[in-house]
């Protein structure tokens, strides 16, 4: 993962459940058409998905000014981000000598220690040298809302698909909002594949406006739309970032083949069997998109051959031809 993050401009994600040992718990996706990238633990909060985003050598916090930007961003109050900026020394090697750091503060609250953790956690990140412009597609699950956030098309469809109508002319008026949906969709896939097409940016600015803002009269249509409104700048950001997708779909295929293991094998049991399930399933799908046959790259690898090139150097050359095509 460590090459598709360092070459790429934007990742899709999504998690799902997966048990372990007996109890449940979570994996998540990391991807997008160079690679894929699956981790399982107890947790799909901000702060396992920022240290997912961690190279593996580095493992400390930052306080930076990276981290208190991010801080700010999410209401830390005052009288913490005080006690932060006056920390010396600012950097931790690890979660435990972090952990310790507030705990000497005595910062206990849930929401600052949370803020704190997930801003020291971004100030490291960057710090080693991510992308901080990467973009970030999801289907809107909060966790996963960091750097430049994009929403789905396709889950943000399905709040207006899930009004309840009990009238015709509600039914009606339904349908006409999701045939303006989609008139919009295909206007934004039009200038994604060439920002020169017939849809100006203003043009698909105002085809927004007039889906989310004109109001129906049906309160609980008007409210899915008002809900969609608040989310513009995630869901228009194509328009100024044409290479990231309309939609999720490639994290949820990736992560299909997770479920279908899930229900197939159950659970695991060990530490080194979930490990193995992640490592096979993130090499099986990622040798698929580069287009290697996933049984020779692992008799290749198994039996020392070394014929196959580095997964690594096939995406740099893969990244090569996209850019050029």
């Amino acid at each position: 993962m460590v090459t598709g993050l360092a070459v790429s401009s934007f990742i899709q994600t999504d998690d799902t459940g997966a048990r372990h040992n007996g109890k449940n718990g979570y994996c998540t996706v990391i991807c997008n058409d160079l690679f894929t990238y699956f981790k399982s633990g107890d947790s799909k909060s901000r702060i396992n998905f920022l240290e997912l985003l961690r190279t593996p050598q580095h493992k400390d916090y930052r306080i930076n000014s990276e981290a208190l930007i991010y801080m700010e961003q999410h209401g830390l109050p005052v009288k913490y981000k005080l006690l932060i900026q006056s920390l010396s020394p600012k950097e931790y090697p690890d979660k435990l000598s972090f952990e310790k750091q507030l705990s000497d503060l005595k910062i206990t609250a849930e929401h600052a220690v949370r803020a704190i953790t997930e801003g020291a956690l971004m100030g490291s990140i960057i710090e080693h040298g991510f992308n901080k412009d990467m973009g970030i597609l999801s289907d809107d699950a909060g966790q996963f809302n960091v750097f430049i956030h994009a929403l789905c098309w396709v889950h943000t469809e399905r709040n207006i698909q899930k009004v309840h109508c009990v009238t015709t002319e509600q039914l009606a008026l339904l349908k006409s909002k999701l045939d303006d949906l989609w008139e919009l969709y295909k206007g934004l896939k039009s200038y994604k594949e060439n920002p020169a097409a017939s849809f100006g940016k203003e043009e698909l600015n105002k085809m927004f406006d007039k889906l989310c803002t004109e109001k129906t009269g049906f309160l609980k249509l008007d409210q899915a739309l008002e809900r969609i409104n608040n989310n513009k700048q995630e869901l228009l950001l194509v328009l100024d970032r044409s290479e990231i997708p309309l939609h999720n779909n490639t994290s949820e295929r990736d992560i299909r083949e997770y479920v279908k293991k899930r229900k197939i094998s159950g659970s695991t049991r060990s530490e080194e069997g979930q490990k193995c399930r992640d490592t096979f399933t993130s090499l099986k799908k990622t040798c698929r998109k580069l287009g290697v046959s996933f049984w020779k790259y692992l008799d290749d690898r198994i039996k020392m051959k070394m014929q196959i090139p580095f997964l690594s150097d096939l995406m740099m050359t893969q990244l090569i031809v996209i850019n050029s095509s």
